[in-house]
């Protein structure tokens, strides 16, 4: 029997255990977000209702545009501007729209609505001080048993690493940014 598209995990697919897992996808290499973006297509791909919040970032990145056009069952919301942010001096701006940002994803952590919660670029949102770790701490123990909870970016902070069931650093080996070649639509964007 087939599953419809967008239903909630009431109907469990099999092989699925009822035990949520956090993942941390972390490093210093490329490629955090464009992971967990996979890990959304895998799980709407079995039927997941799956939410993502992206901190610092406002652009409309080629993953936002495409999920809008072609994934009903991903939901992708934006906490941040399309700048940089001064990490030991954020504008206030930035800490303001990280903490609305954490606390939007805490409802819809809270509502059922989702089986996966990405929390894209939340580690670097923690250590440039826009969201306290001890909150993100407390999020990660109260989620719900069977969420699945995913938490990108650099800078994962050790304690998150100790509560994680699956922790994969992505490292740098070679990127074009030394070679003078800059980001382009498609690849960074």
């Amino acid at each position: 029997m087939k599953k419809e598209a967008g239903k909630s995990r009431a109907e469990k697919p099999a092989g699925r255990t009822d035990r949520g897992l956090v993942i941390v996808i972390t490093g210093d290499g490329k490629g955090k977000t464009t992971s967990a973006f996979g890990q959304a297509l895998r799980a709407v791909g079995q039927g997941y209702k799956v939410y993502m919040m992206q901190f610092m970032k406002g652009r409309n990145y080629g993953e936002f545009k495409a999920a809008r056009r072609c994934l009903p069952s991903l939901t992708i919301r934006r906490s941040g501007l399309d700048s940089f942010v001064m990490r030991g001096n954020p504008a206030p701006v930035d800490v303001e729209l990280a903490r609305k940002g954490f606390e939007s994803a805490k409802k819809a952590i809270a509502s059922g609505r989702y089986d996966m919660v990405i929390l894209d670029e939340i580690n670097v949102a923690v250590d440039f001080k826009l969201i306290e770790l001890a909150d993100l701490l407390d999020l990660i123990r109260q989620k719900p048993p069977k969420l699945d909870l995913i938490l990108t970016g650099r800078y994962a902070a050790r304690e998150v690493i100790r509560l994680a069931d699956t922790v994969s650093e992505i490292k740098d080996v070679k990127h074009h940014y030394a070679a003078g070649i800059k980001g382009r639509a498609g690849i960074e964007y």
